[in-house]
């Protein structure tokens, strides 16, 4: 009987896990992974600043799930089958360490991505796994009603391969007109847009403050639902930190209506409201009467963003607290706990950048990762409009999809023997 074959489309994270495991687990499938560049698993090298955040210590479907602002619901179908749980099983079982540091983000032991990208080499030259490198897929072509046919795939250079299964993991596109070799197939797909990126406040005087940092905030995009809290970065261009990065994956496509053009509020102090915090400033005025303001600091925030708030009302820095006029009293409340700023245009986040968008979930069987249009094909990882915030989230959907595909390409083909 000829040997099946499965045809990876894509060298990433998610591309890489469905073809080792659909090797590791049907020993008779000849299995290839083809990737348009030159280059493996290059998300997987720069992210965590080159030790490749893995997953997240979250071991509860529930609470992980709230991290994804697209696919959530598709993940909880999907995390049953593959969870955290078994992705540190599975680096476990391939002598791969992995350690959680106090945020929860999970990293090999070894802090270095080379640890990853070795095992996976390791995994796919153990279970002979073919790798074409600098080979573009531009057209599949799906097999006829024949259950035995095979998918045609055209590369860029005119090459034709065929394969009994394809499993697409090329990651997100940015641009919708790379999206037409997939929709030349039926499939359609949510719009592409950035997630995760920071908010540029041009012009601001804020910015003379780049590289102060508050631990927890709350940041509100005015006019919509979207909120966040969670640590603040200043940066020369604007503001970022989890708080933000998390804020521009939940608001994604509204701020791409938006055009990146909108207003935010932010609370430098979460822990209050403006009503609690005039009553607080009350107190302090008695308590700390003959202090110099500036001296005081009350909140624990770093100085110069305490002179920088005090400044922004108008208060002299050498003024008693018993001396502050209740009108500057009240500003200062709504400048620490409601400060307005003018949000116009966004930077990617390092090596972060996820592309919110893609096939549509409805289109596609979470307990298989298979097309529900098109027998035998097979999507996993960034490709889906699935998308999460930074923290390993991103990359635990890469191996859940990838695990789930590969397992479903095994039941299927011992059926079709």
């Amino acid at each position: 009987m000829e040997q099946k074959k499965l045809i990876v489309i894509g060298g990433g994270a998610a591309g890489f896990f469905c073809a080792i495991n659909a090797a590791e687990n049907n020993s008779g499938l000849k299995v290839t992974i083809i990737e348009k560049s030159g280059k493996l698993l290059s998300k997987v090298r720069i992210s965590g600043g080159g030790r490749c955040n893995v997953t997240h210590s979250c071991f509860s479907i529930t609470e992980m799930i709230k991290n994804y602002p697209r696919g959530a619901r598709f993940l909880k179908n999907a995390f049953n089958q593959f969870f955290t749980t078994d992705t540190v099983a599975w680096f476990q079982q391939k002598n791969v360490q992995l350690k959680t540091e106090p945020d929860g983000r999970m990293f090999p032991a070894s802090n270095s991505s080379e640890t990853i990208i070795h095992c996976f080499l390791h995994q796919a030259s153990q279970h002979a796994v073919e790798i074409l490198l600098n080979r573009e897929i531009i057209r599949v072509d799906i097999p006829s009603s024949q259950e035995n046919d095979v998918f045609k795939l055209t590369a860029k250079d005119g090459t034709i391969l065929e394969a009994d299964y394809v499993c697409v993991a090329c990651g997100g596109f940015p641009k919708p007109t790379q999206y037409n070799w997939l929709t030349h197939l039926g499939h359609s797909f949510d719009y592409p847009v950035p997630s995760l990126f920071t908010f540029n406040i041009p012009h601001n005087p804020i910015s003379a403050l780049m590289g102060i940092s508050v631990n927890s905030s709350r940041i509100k995009i005015n006019g919509t639902k979207f909120s966040q809290t969670g640590p603040l970065l200043i940066t020369h261009w604007g503001l970022s930190g989890p708080a933000v990065l998390k804020l521009s994956a939940f608001g994604a496509n509204e701020l791409a209506k938006m055009n990146y053009d909108f207003t935010i509020s932010v609370n430098w102090l979460e822990e209050y409201n403006e009503n609690s915090l005039l009553e607080k400033l009350k107190e302090l005025r008695n308590d700390y009467s003959s202090k110099k303001i500036t001296n005081t600091n009350p909140f624990h925030l770093p100085q110069r963003l305490w002179d920088y708030h005090l400044q922004q009302c108008g208060i002299d820095l050498h003024i008693r607290w018993a001396d502050l006029p209740a009108r500057l009293q009240n500003l200062l409340a709504k400048q620490l706990c409601a400060q307005v700023f003018h949000v116009k245009g966004k930077t990617t986040f390092k090596d972060e950048f996820v592309t919110a968008g893609g096939i549509k979930l409805s289109e596609v069987t979470p307990q298989t990762m298979e097309s529900k249009l098109i027998p035998r094909l097979f999507f996993a990882g960034e490709i889906l409009n699935v998308d999460g915030i930074t923290g390993g989230y991103n990359f635990q959907h890469a191996w859940t999809s990838g695990w789930i595909a590969a397992s479903a390409i095994k039941n299927l083909d011992t059926h079709r023997k």
